[in-house]
């Protein structure tokens, strides 16, 4: 296919799942997708779709676009009937796949001002819709693909890859997996339960962006069926948004309930518990602990949607336009999955909890929307995690490290940046070198609390553009630092890592030392650095913090995770899961 000038193109996907109809027709949608040369595929330089079956070794036909006189692709599949025809046709499942990895990602590099690459050392990612005959699909980073399986369910063949939320739940993996590579070691029930809660947010508040998604909701909301004027008060409904917005899982068919990706469960059947995050055992299994996260999010989305229904209409009164209702639903959802994504940049590189991607998502929204006034999404964020005993992570201002007290209650505290020392510094270097990132680091390691002696890496330095609601540009530099400190049996004694020393080698082995044997403590910060150079924020778990390590390695102790090698444990985690095991006690090896 010849380049084109165009920047995006329109295919039709499938906006839920084939079990979801409106009346008798499948629930479609037509994106933008970025522009691109495309090979048989379809084959583009970011996803390359191979139709390739496992279980029967067959390689199916790809799918090949015709383009109009500008080199525009005409979509095949635009004026065929949403019909069960079109639901059982292999070429359209290979556009689905594509369409759909291709949006997630073109949001996640549009909201974080710059490419992303995957967690893999490739430019494409392989995607694979007819994988294998499994109730299963998976991300793999050593296969360096996105993998969906299909099955025979009670009312005939279930294919994986139609289901939208699926499909963008294993994209967020892959795009998660690239941004910070260190989230899928073992550390924390946190940290186990956040890959897989945050891609059901982003799963679902991308329905939620689609008006064709909330349309058909609207229509099972009371009052609302057909008609162009709805209550205005219909989303206080607590029927309509336990059971019908919160409940999109089960509305997909028990065929489908054990498919990764489906996150509502008792997280919304029950009255948010705020014993839930800090002492409910109930939520301490990692998929299950996810849900918080969800929940949570989808909590503030129901209540942004209300805020910003408020002023429609003369005088806050009366009956509301239904076009209007489903216009703002689906840019409710849409800025705050911006929210949720760019808070990722105010992350620590290692040892993530909920309580510090709330202070990212917090932080990270005002430094590019100051004036919350409007709609108050950030205060009502804070409501809906508090309402799961979520509370941010940030604390009051640490004079020692140079930070000044943060503007709104949960933010990170900014540093002051007249106490860093930036001599022979070169700036314009600062936002894509790490070695000139490195230099700053360790002139400044006394301030930023770093340790000289621990092995440290800056592991990237990625320079971005943002673009605020009011149209403003904000250039930030994001760079991230891990550091390894061993630390032998003779120094642990005494710590509160002091049970965590090698035990003392019997027999044969009685000439070898424990304190040849050192326990590797892991630790990290992000950097982000503003259009000079100057440095705002530093968000960190420190290498030393023997709280944080000992809490780190006994959760390893206890974790299915540990013993899985990463590259694949996505995979595993998703086989155990639709399984219906229990990952805090399943037998991975």
């Amino acid at each position: 296919m010849p380049p084109t000038d165009a920047t995006t193109h329109t295919l039709r996907i499938l906006a839920r799942d084939p079990t979801v109809r409106d009346g008798a027709k499948l629930l479609v949608a037509d994106v933008a997708v970025p522009a691109e040369k495309l090979y048989d595929g379809p084959w583009g330089h970011r996803v390359q779709v191979i139709d390739y079956d496992a279980s029967t070794g067959a390689l199916l036909k790809p799918l090949k676009y015709a383009t109009d006189a500008k080199g525009r692709i005409i979509d095949p599949f635009a004026k065929v009937a949403a019909s069960d025809r079109l639901a059982r046709n292999p070429l359209f499942h290979q556009q689905n796949v594509y369409a759909i990895v291709m949006r997630t990602l073109a949001q996640f590099e549009r909201v974080l001002g710059r490419r992303v690459g995957w967690g893999f050392p490739s430019h494409q990612i392989k995607v694979v819709p007819h994988a294998f005959e499994d109730a299963n699909a998976f991300y793999s980073e050593y296969d360096h693909g996105l993998f969906f399986g299909y099955f025979t369910g009670p009312d005939g063949p279930v294919f994986t890859c139609l289901s939208h939320d699926i499909v963008v739940h294993e994209t967020t993996h892959a795009v998660l997996d690239g941004l910070r590579e260190r989230f899928t070691d073992p550390s924390s029930d946190d940290q186990a339960a956040f890959h897989e809660g945050f891609a059901d947010v982003v799963a679902l508040l991308s329905i939620f962006q689609l008006p064709e998604s909330i349309r058909h909701l609207m229509s099972q909301a009371p009052g609302t069926s057909a008609k162009r004027l709805v209550p205005r008060r219909f989303l206080e409904d607590e029927t309509f948004v336990r059971n019908v917005l919160f409940s999109m899982a089960k509305e997909l068919g028990s065929a489908l309930s054990g498919i990764p990706g489906r996150a509502l469960r008792a997280s919304y059947s029950t009255t948010p518990d705020p014993a839930a995050y800090r002492s409910s055992p109930e939520w301490r299994e990692a998929h299950r602990r996810g849900e918080l996260l969800v929940g949570a999010m989808l909590r503030a989305f129901v209540k942004v949607w209300q805020a910003r229904l408020v002023p429609l209409g003369v005088g806050g009164s009366g009956d509301l336009d239904r076009e209007r209702v489903i216009e703002e639903g689906a840019s409710a959802a849409e800025h705050l999955l911006n929210i949720a994504i760019r808070g990722l940049d105010y992350t620590p590189p290692v040892h993530l909890t909920f309580r510090d991607y709330l202070s990212a998502i917090l932080t990270a929204d005002r430094e590019i929307q100051p004036d919350d006034r409007k709609y108050g999404y950030r205060r009502i964020l804070r409501e809906s995690f508090a309402e799961w005993g979520i509370t941010p992570a940030a604390t009051p201002p640490d004079e020692d490290r140079g930070e000044v007290e943060a503007l709104e209650p949960g933010l990170w505290c900014p540093l002051d940046a007249t106490r860093l020392h930036y001599e022979g510094v070169r700036h314009e270097a600062m936002r894509r070198d790490p070695d000139e990132v490195f230099k700053f680091l360790w002139q400044n390691h006394e301030l930023l609390q770093l340790r000289p002696d621990a092995f440290s890496e800056v592991l990237s330095v990625r320079p971005c553009r943002r673009i605020a609601p009011d149209g403003a540009m904000l250039n930030q530099t994001v760079a991230e630092m891990r550091q390894i400190l061993g630390l032998n049996a003779s120094e642990l004694k005494g710590t509160k890592l002091a049970e965590f020393q090698p035990a003392e080698p019997e027999g044969d082995r009685a000439e070898e030392r424990p304190a040849d044997k050192p326990l590797e403590l892991t630790g990290g910060g992000t950097f982000i650095f503003d259009d000079f150079g100057v440095l705002k924020y530093h968000i960190h778990n420190k290498v030393d913090n023997m709280v944080l390590q000992r809490e780190r390695l006994l959760s390893m102790r206890t974790s299915p995770m540990a013993a899985v090698p990463a590259s694949r444990r996505f995979a595993e985690l998703h086989r155990m899961r639709s399984a219906g095991a229990n990952l805090a006690t399943a037998d991975w090896w």
